[in-house]
């Protein structure tokens, strides 16, 4: 048996939703398919408005000030996808576990199968590896973008190299200016 624990994949994918959101339904599967997710989804005519509906409310789990807070606004997600887990094999490619139930549109399987992977995200890396870049206390140019550790380290905080060099470049900046002032008033 193939385990498929939804794990880093389903997290990086809601990322990515919330980060570059798709600008119709087709957007949002082609992005699942490049996430991994193979399955067909069963069309329904608001997919596109519900599935930005469970990214917005993903954002709130990213937004939670503590972990508690994040918790429970997780359990409560996953709480509304309710569907029990089971081993399926697809075209005899392997068994593997499901937290979905079968034949489900869209918006539905993706609260499903993001609210498990964030939960494994956090449960096994740990509830602070997950946020806002750091770049967002830039008060010129923040960033506000989702940024998910994965890093052995655990250390991740800015959502690119880019956000990061800006960061770097703002703090030396501000060490050299605050060293010029002290000599100017010597």
């Amino acid at each position: 048996m193939h385990l498929n624990p939804y794990g880093e994949y389903a997290v990086l994918l809601a990322a990515s939703l919330a980060n570059d959101p798709p600008v119709n339904r087709d957007g949002i599967i082609d992005r699942a398919r490049k996430f991994g997710m193979t399955m067909d989804f069963t069309p329904a005519p608001d997919d596109y408005e519900l599935t930005r509906d469970v990214v917005e409310d993903w954002l709130r789990v990213v937004d939670a000030a503590d972990p508690g807070r994040r918790a429970t606004l997780l359990n409560e997600q996953m709480a509304a996808a309710a569907a029990y887990p089971r081993l399926v094999d697809h075209n005899n490619e392997g068994w593997h576990l499901h937290y979905r139930d079968p034949n489900q549109v869209l918006p539905r399987v993706l609260r499903a199968v993001i609210g498990v992977g964030t939960a494994l995200h956090l449960s096994t890396r740990g509830m602070h590896r997950m946020g806002r870049c750091a770049a967002g206390e830039d008060p010129g140019d923040p960033c506000t973008r989702v940024v998910i550790d994965v890093t052995r380290n655990g250390r991740q905080r800015y959502c690119s190299v880019r956000c990061a060099n800006r960061a770097a470049v703002r703090r030396h900046r501000a060490r050299a200016g605050s060293g010029a002032a002290a000599a100017r008033n010597d």
